[in-house]
């Protein structure tokens, strides 16, 4: 496509100026594109990294600089027409617009970046003291009720919930976490791995409460199912999020039953010329014979990368098939995880889980596939490397904490 014709089309217009629509404007520049770029944002905010809302803003490590969580990209410079405060309602995919309620958008190529929105208790809407935590206005509501350390009720022993958790304590509030599953990170993680990370909570001073529904939330307390009654001078909800694609309905774009845009390889949806990613959108994983929908930030940082290899030569030339990664701080502990264990046939710690620092792998048919470490960084990077390789392993090498996982290659 040359680039006389690019600036005569409308170009690529990306929805969602979150960390996947950014860093593929971006990544267009970067590779090349020279067509106009419009990044469209429903929020009023300059586009931010979301992350430091809940791992640096809430946990205290900074005063109000720690709002300053803007992505540093000079959109001007880069000749990206950012539209601020454009929630977008719908696709016509035969006139190639997007409906807005400041008129259509005209598009070439379109990109799908909105993202996940987050999972609400029935019946919450509108009760005082109820927060979530996904956008910065969510975090300037959040801090300075932190600040005056209420008895805090969090629902959800997921990640979000144990960071939740996390930041309370750091401010002083007694906090009880409530699951309504029977152990935490149902669903994450295999219950013999989650096990010893239940007992970070009471290590920590919070409560933890499992198998025990939510009945409903009132001012200044939480029901349960079984009839207890909490105390709770704010409520914080981190029950998970799903793809936010409800506002494609009837555009023929196909989604899975997770909501999730269901991109083929090259992260092309069943539209031609549209192309859907990060945490809104699932793709094939021939690395892992499996389709998946990562909801992490790592995910809406490579993913881009591809979309624009493809737009720019203007045609399925890079897959995306990554090592899935993603990280965590809680509890004075610093998580993190690569791969994806689903299909796993073998189990193997490295390490006590009980001690300050451990490490669990999992392999299918020798090789090495996932690997969840706890304060264990050098793990974690080695392992990536070997998952990325597929290089049959040594089981007993590898359950050895004193063996560097490079060194663990059969």
């Amino acid at each position: 496509m040359s680039e006389q014709t690019q600036q005569t089309k409308p170009g690529v217009v990306i929805v969602g100026a979150g960390m996947a629509g950014v860093q593929t404007a971006v990544a267009l520049r970067e590779q090349g594109f020279a067509g106009p770029v419009t990044l469209l944002g429903a929020e009023p905010h300059q586009p931010y990294d979301r992350p430091p809302l809940s791992k640096a803003v809430l946990l205290g490590k900074a005063e109000e600089a720690a709002f300053d969580v803007a992505f540093d990209v000079d959109f001007e410079e880069l000749r990206i027409d950012l539209r601020l405060g454009t929630e977008v309602t719908g696709v016509r995919p035969d006139a190639h617009e997007l409906d807005t309620p400041a008129g259509p958008v005209p598009y070439e190529v379109l990109v799908l970046a909105t993202g996940a929105e987050p999972l609400t208790l029935p019946g919450t809407g509108g009760v005082p003291g109820v927060h979530l935590l996904r956008t910065l206005d969510d975090a300037a509501r959040l801090r300075p009720v932190l600040a005056t350390a209420p008895d805090l009720v969090v629902v959800g022993a997921g990640w979000i919930g144990a960071e939740f958790a996390t930041a309370a304590r750091g401010a002083g509030c007694a906090v009880t976490v409530v699951e309504a599953a029977d152990r935490v990170l149902v669903g994450a993680l295999p219950a013999e791995v989650a096990a010893p990370m239940a007992r970070w909570y009471a290590e920590a001073g919070a409560t933890l409460i499992t198998g025990a529904a939510v009945a409903g939330i009132e001012e200044g307390r939480v029901r349960l199912a079984d009839g207890r009654e909490l105390a709770a001078g704010a409520v914080v909800v981190g029950i998970g999020a799903r793809p936010a694609t409800g506002w494609l309905d009837g555009t023929g774009i196909e989604r899975g039953p997770d909501g999730s845009i269901t991109a083929d390889a090259y992260l092309r949806t069943s539209l031609p010329g549209v192309y859907a990613v990060g945490d809104c959108s699932s793709f094939p994983s021939a690395r892992y014979g499996a389709r998946l929908l990562v909801h992490h930030w790592d995910n809406a940082l490579q993913g881009p990368r591809a979309v624009a290899a493809n737009i720019v030569a203007g045609e399925p030339v890079q897959a995306y098939d990554p090592v899935p990664y993603f990280w965590s701080e809680q509890f004075g502990r610093f998580v993190q995880y690569a791969g994806h264990h689903g299909g796993a046939d073998t189990l193997l710690w490295r390490g006590d889980p009980d001690a300050a620092t451990w490490s669990v792998c999992w392999l299918r048919e020798g090789a090495l596939v996932a690997l969840l470490t706890v304060g264990r960084p050098r793990d974690l990077a080695q392992g990536r490397r070997l998952i990325e390789s597929a290089v049959p392993v040594d089981p007993a090498r590898v359950a050895d904490p004193d063996v560097p996982l490079k060194s663990a290659t059969a």
